[in-house]
C-alpha cells in the first residue's frame, strides 16, 4: 500500500506561534508539512514516531552566528543543530565571505578581518580562504546553493568587505569614499538586495581590531564609515525592506542615538528593520542595559516610528580567556597589545609582559579604581565603569592550568596560596607548588603582580573564565521576556576558545518554563525564537503550517528542565578546525531535528551522511520573491511589507 505520508509525528504537544500548545499529530510529506489533526491513522506514514511527553514547535532561529567560515568545513554546523537550531544568520558585524577572498595588493581580508573580533586562529583563517573561488555576492549564494547545508542559512551583505571591494584594503581603513565608490557601493548592495539578500551588517564596537602588521592598531574598514555612508545604503536596505544588523558605537551616547534613529519612519518615510547586539546586564557597569531598554523603547514610539530590536543572549555572559586572549580584553589598551601579537608568538607577548614600562601601565590600569579614593574607586564601587572587561581576581576562574590543583580556583584563591607562602606563613602546598611559587612568584607583592606573572608563567597555557554579564537569574528572565528584546542572539561559529552559547536558544526554553504560567510562557518563548525572527529577518521559516517546509523539531520538557547549560560546556579538539573548539552538550533535550522533512539528529546522533548530502536551504528574502514575479508580470515592483514582530 502507497504511504500518505512519510513522517507522522503522534501525541505531541504543539508550540506554534499561538498563545497555548495545541495537542496533534503532525505529519510530513515531501519534505513539508502535510496535515494537523488529532488521531492521524498511523499506518498513511511510512514511519511513526511517538511524541507522547514531547513538545512539537518549529526548528529554532539562532539571529546572530559568524558561521561564514564553518559552513567552508562542516556545512551541518552540528555545534547548532544538535540544539535544535535549523536557520541561521550568517554575515553579521560586517564580516562574511560574501565578496570572495578579496585577497589583493598583499592583504588577506578574512585573516585581518576575522582573527581578532571572532578569536579565529590564521592557520584555520587562510586554509579557509585557499578554498574559496567566487567573487561575487550573486556567486556567493550559487556557492551557498551548492553545499551540503545542515541548517538553513540567511545571507546579509557584510559592509567591511563591500568598503574593501571598492575601495581596496588600505584606503578602506585610511579614508572617506569617493562619491563615484559610494555610488559603487550603493549599485553593490541593491544588486545583492535584489538578488535575495536579507540585509546589510555593520559594526561600531570599539574593540574590533584588525589583525596583521602594521595595521594592528586600526579597527576593522566599516568603523570609518560616517554618518552619511550609512544612510546612503541603509536607505536602499530600506527600500527593500530589509534589515539592518549593527553593534553599538558603546562609549558615545550622541552617536548611538543619530546613527540608531536611521530605524525612523517619521523621519525617513519607513521604518527600517533594525536588529543591535546585544542587551546585557553588565555587571562593572549597570547603566548599559536600562539606558539600552530606553533606547528601543524610544525608537519603536509612536513618536518615532522605527523597527529596532535589541538582541539579548540567554544565559550569563560566560567568557574564557586563553592567558591575555580574549574578545573583551581588546578593549583596554595594556591588554590590547598583548592580544596585536599572533597567538603562536609566545616569546613576544613574554618580551613585553617583562618590559619594565609595560609592567607599569599594566599595573596602573590593572589596580585603577580597586585603592585609595578617587573618582575611578567610586565608579567601581557603584558599578559604572567604563570597561565591560571583569577585573575582579575572586570571579576569574581557572580551567587549565599546568599546575593541576590550581584548576578549578580562582585567582584570588591562588594568589593566596602565594602570599602566603612569600610572608613565611605555614600552608599546605603540594611540591610542585612550591617550586613555582619560589621559582616564579617569590617578587609578587600585589594582585596586578600576581596577574602578570599568571601571564608569563603560562601563557596559553592558562584557560580562565569569568561572568562578564547577566549574572542575576531574575534580571536575566525579565530581559528574555521582554517584549522590545529578541532572544536568539549566540555568536555561534565565533572565538573558538572563548565563548559556549550554542545551546542559548534551550536555555531561553527553560527559562521560559520556570514561570508561574509555564505553558503561555513557552509558546510565548517559541514564537521569539520562530516566526518572530524569521520575520523581522523577511525570510520564510518559524512556522509550521500546512505547505510549510518541515523544519520541525522535538524538546523533552523533562530533560529540559534538569538541563544545566553551563556544566554542559565541554572542550574539545575539532578536525574541521584542526583546533580546539569550546561546545555544548545538550543531549537527550532535543530528541529530534528534521530540517526539510529529513532527520538531521535523532537519538544524540546525526546520520552518517549528515555534511555530505543537502538539508537545508538559502532562506532569500521573502520581498527577492515578491519582486521577481511582479518583474515577471509587470515592469513595475510593489515591495512587499513584513509584518511587525
Amino acid at each position: 500500500m502507497n504511504k500518505q505520508y512519510d513522517y507522522l509525528i503522534k501525541n505531541a504537544k504543539v508550540f506554534d506561534g499561538g498563545a497555548t500548545p495545541l495537542f496533534e499529530d503532525v505529519a510530513i510529506a515531501n519534505g513539508k508539512i502535510a496535515a494537523r489533526a488529532m488521531d492521524i491513522a498511523p499506518e498513511t506514514a511510512s514511519q511513526v514516531i511517538d511524541a507522547g511527553g514531547k513538545w512539537l514547535m518549529p526548528g529554532l532561529f539562532d539571529i546572530h552566528t559568524h558561521y561564514d567560515l564553518e559552513l567552508e568545513v562542516a556545512p551541518h554546523l552540528p555545534e547548532s543543530t544538535r540544539h535544535g537550531t535549523t536557520s541561521v544568520v550568517i554575515a553579521n558585524c560586517s564580516l562574511g565571505l560574501a565578496f570572495g577572498a578579496q585577497r589583493r595588493d598583499g592583504f588577506d581580508p578574512i585573516v585581518d578581518c576575522y582573527a581578532r573580533v571572532e578569536n579565529v586562529p590564521k592557520h584555520v583563517l587562510r586554509n579557509i580562504g585557499d578554498k574559496v573561488d567566487w567573487q561575487t555576492p550573486a556567486s556567493y549564494l550559487e556557492h551557498l546553493d551548492a553545499l551540503n547545508l545542515g541548517p538553513n542559512v540567511v545571507p546579509l551583505i557584510p559592509h567591511s568587505m563591500l568598503r574593501i571591494e571598492v575601495m581596496g584594503f588600505e584606503d578602506s581603513i585610511s579614508r572617506d569614499p569617493t562619491d563615484a565608490e559610494l555610488e559603487t557601493m550603493e549599485a553593490l548592495l541593491e544588486d545583492a538586495m535584489q538578488k535575495g539578500y536579507a540585509g546589510f551588517s555593520t559594526d561600531a564596537l570599539p574593540f574590533h581590531y584588525l589583525a596583521n602588521q602594521p595595521n594592528t592598531d586600526k579597527v576593522i574598514p566599516t568603523q570609518y564609515a560616517k554618518y552619511e555612508e550609512l544612510k546612503a545604503l541603509t536607505d536602499i536596505v530600506r527600500e527593500h525592506d530589509g534589515v539592518w544588523q549593527a553593534t553599538p558605537p558603546k562609549d558615545d551616547s550622541k552617536e548611538i542615538m543619530r546613527t540608531f534613529m536611521l530605524t525612523s519612519g517619521r523621519f525617513f518615510g519607513k521604518p527600517l528593520r533594525t536588529t543591535v547586539v546585544a542587551a546585557m546586564d553588565v555587571q562593572s557597569s549597570r547603566k548599559i542595559l536600562p539606558l539600552g531598554l530606553l533606547l528601543a523603547r524610544l525608537l519603536n514610539s509612536r513618536w518615532i516610528n522605527g523597527k529596532f530590536y535589541l538582541q539579548a543572549l540567554a544565559a550569563p555572559f560566560k567568557v574564557w580567556a586563553d592567558g591575555a586572549v580574549t574578545p573583551l580584553a581588546e578593549e583596554i589598551a595594556e591588554l590590547r597589545e598583548l592580544n596585536e601579537l599572533d597567538l603562536e608568538d609566545r616569546e613576544g607577548r613574554a618580551r613585553l609582559l617583562n618590559d619594565p614600562a609595560y609592567m607599569q601601565r599594566f599595573k596602573a590600569m590593572w589596580m585603577k579604581g580597586k585603592q585609595g579614593f578617587s573618582i575611578a574607586r567610586l565608579k567601581r564601587l557603584l558599578r559604572l565603569e567604563d570597561y565591560a572587561f571583569n577585573r575582579t581576581i575572586a570571579d576569574m576562574q581557572i580551567d587549565k592550568c599546568p599546575l593541576a590543583n590550581w584548576r578549578g580556583m580562582s585567582f584570588e584563591q591562588v594568589f593566596d596560596r602565594v602570599k602566603a607562602l612569600n610572608s613565611g606563613q605555614q600552608v599546605e602546598l603540594t611540591d610542585s607548588e612550591r617550586e613555582i611559587i619560589h621559582n616564579d612568584f617569590s617578587w609578587v607583592v600585589d594582585e596586578a603582580d600576581f596577574v602578570i606573572q599568571m601571564l608569563r608563567s603560562f601563557d596559553l597555557e592558562l584557560s580562565w573564565s569569568t561572568v562578564t554579564a547577566n549574572r542575576d537569574p531574575a534580571v536575566l528572565r525579565k530581559l528574555l521576556m521582554n517584549k522590545v528584546l529578541l532572544p536568539g542572539f549566540n555568536d555561534s561559529g565565533a572565538h573558538l576558545t572563548n565563548m559556549a552559547f550554542y545551546d542559548c536558544n534551550l536555555r531561553a526554553l527553560k527559562i521560559a518554563a520556570e514561570g508561574t504560567d509555564s505553558d503561555a510562557d513557552v509558546a510565548y518563548m517559541v514564537k521569539r525564537l520562530t516566526r518572530d525572527p524569521a520575520e523581522v529577518f523577511g525570510v520564510e521559516g518559524g512556522r509550521i503550517d500546512i505547505g510549510d517546509q518541515a523544519d520541525v523539531i522535538l524538546i523533552d520538557p523533562l530533560q529540559l528542565a534538569a538541563y544545566d547549560g553551563e556544566a554542559g560546556v565541554t572542550r574539545q579538539y575539532r578536525d574541521d578546525f584542526e583546533h580546539e573548539q569550546l561546545v555544548n552538550r545538550s543531549d537527550s533535550v532535543v530528541p529530534l531535528v528534521m530540517i526539510a522533512g529529513d532527520i538531521i539528529w535523532q537519538h544524540d546522533a546525526f546520520p552518517d551522511d549528515a555534511g555530505r548530502r543537502r538539508f537545508g536551504r538559502v532562506l532569500r528574502a521573502k520581498n527577492h520573491h515578491q519582486q521577481a514575479s511582479a518583474d515577471a508580470a509587470a515592469d513595475t515592483v510593489e515591495l512587499d511589507s513584513v509584518v511587525n514582530a
